[in-house]
């Protein structure tokens, strides 16, 4: 059985590993000190990597934004759901909008269009 956790959450996790993923990119770049060239490839590599995690970090802020905000039916507590079903972001319970799912097993599949 897979593990799944809300989208936002996950939006968020791949964000923040690009800046770690950056991070160790420039790292790797200080042992090419005797190479001024690959050196620098690795630390503007490292920064753009960085860079994309905050585009990344915006664009789920922009659309966190707009996303639907429900009271969880199990810790009754607020969260938000990005498209037809979604996981609650505390207790990772399975959550919807659409009547005709209501009751179904979870399968992310229903976000997908057909």
């Amino acid at each position: 059985m897979a593990k799944y956790t809300s989208k936002i959450n996950r939006i968020r996790t791949f964000a923040l590993s690009l800046v770690f993923i950056g991070f160790i990119i420039m790292y790797i770049g200080l042992f090419f000190r005797n190479h001024p060239i690959f050196m620098a490839i690795f630390m503007v590599l490292g920064f753009l990597s960085i860079i994309a995690s905050t585009v990344v970090y915006f664009l789920i802020g922009m659309l966190s934004t707009r996303a639907v905000q429900v009271v969880c039916p199990s810790c009754n507590k607020v969260t938000k759901i990005l498209g037809k079903v979604d996981m609650c972001m505390y207790c990772r319970e399975p959550l919807t909008l659409d009547k005709e799912l209501e009751g179904k097993e979870f399968d992310e599949s229903y976000n997908r269009s057909k």
